[in-house]
């Protein structure tokens, strides 16, 4: 079983991360290389493909910032937890749940995301 506040906490980091040098790093060291993302407004493939899907939605709501709203749980290779998406004044403006599976090295595979 892997850590799921930590996996909940490293996911979090990559959307927050505001230069794209840097979240490409945390891309590279705790997403597989054949990552999937998947949400009912974007998807993604690969570290370049869910880079450029990141940096699309942060130059949409500049500023924001991801927030665990729940504590994250796991069972097995999957990691389930709900988040929030805080505007510069902390204000919310959207809510989501998101479950992570996890390669064989506990990197992230895939996300599938759910709008609340």
């Amino acid at each position: 079983m892997h850590d799921p506040d930590f996996i909940a906490e490293a996911y979090l980091a990559t959307w927050n991360e505001p230069d794209p040098d840097d979240r490409m790093a945390v891309l590279q060291a705790r997403w597989a290389e054949d990552s999937h993302y998947a949400d009912p407004m974007m998807k993604g493939c690969g570290h370049e493909g869910i880079a450029a899907m990141i940096a699309g939605a942060r130059e949409q709501f500049p500023g924001h910032t991801f927030c665990l709203t729940t504590a994250p749980d796991g069972h097995g290779d999957v990691v389930r937890f709900s988040w929030t998406l805080l505007s510069p004044q902390e204000t919310p403006v959207a809510r989501g749940t998101d479950f992570v599976r996890l390669d064989e090295h506990g990197r992230i595979a895939s996300v599938t995301g759910f709008l609340d």
